[in-house]
């Protein structure tokens, strides 16, 4: 997995008035927590293009005025209104102690129910993990070449590689839904196989009914 760096500093105040400050001047206020003590520090938000807008996860190299840490990202806070990067917590993580992280989902295939006009539903962006970081993948990948109208793909059918994941085995991960103008000419063609069904059924009977005084009359 892919390591970024951040360089920070440390906070002296911890106060909303000096959060607000930083983040005018162009950084984000931070914490990183889950070793021996907690450290608060600020860093350049530019720094974060790189780690929050992307669809891989990345391991994280901090650097805090000299004092070094190897992390994750755990927790980021953005403007509900302005989508500004508010604040941001780092998991401190060591090489011999599982970890828990939100792996994002890469799908690829071509679905056989999107092909035929279905719609692709994806349920889950991205999928909690547990391992030791040597093992985290960057990504999981997910197959979409079986997926057909009316199936979910499961949570347990993904194949897990050194890793476990934590979500429901019975979630979805993608659907292909039948749009409605498809779905009514489905149960048209339903409808039609039954009454054809049917009429053969009917048939049947009428026949072998029919036989039966024939039979008897060439006996007599």
């Amino acid at each position: 997995m892919k390591t970024v760096e951040i360089i920070g500093y440390n906070r002296a105040n911890l106060g909303k008035s000096e959060a607000k400050r930083l983040r005018a001047e162009g950084y984000v206020p931070c914490v990183i927590y889950g070793g021996e003590e907690q450290v608060h520090f600020y860093a350049p938000a530019i720094l974060f293009r790189e780690l929050i807008y992307t669809d891989q996860a990345h391991f994280v190299h901090l650097n805090i005025e000299g004092r070094e840490f190897e992390a994750i990202l755990q927790d980021a806070q953005f403007h509900p209104v302005s989508e500004i990067l508010l604040h941001v917590d780092f998991l401190q993580m060591f090489a011999g102690k599982t970890i828990k992280m939100n792996i994002p989902v890469h799908f690829e295939g071509n679905s056989p129910g999107v092909a035929k006009g279905g719609t692709l539903i994806k349920k889950r962006r991205h999928l909690a993990v547990k391992a030791l970081p040597k093992d985290l993948p960057e990504f999981i990948t997910v197959d979409l070449s079986k997926l057909d109208f009316g199936r979910a793909l499961k949570v347990g059918e993904i194949e897990e590689n050194n890793f476990e994941i934590l979500d429901s085995k019975i979630a979805s991960v993608a659907v292909v839904e039948i749009p409605r103008a498809l779905r009514g000419k489905t149960d048209d063609e339903e409808e039609e196989e039954g009454v054809e069904e049917g009429a053969e059924g009917a048939e049947a009977p009428a026949a072998e009914g029919g036989e039966a005084p024939a039979e008897e009359g060439s006996e007599s």
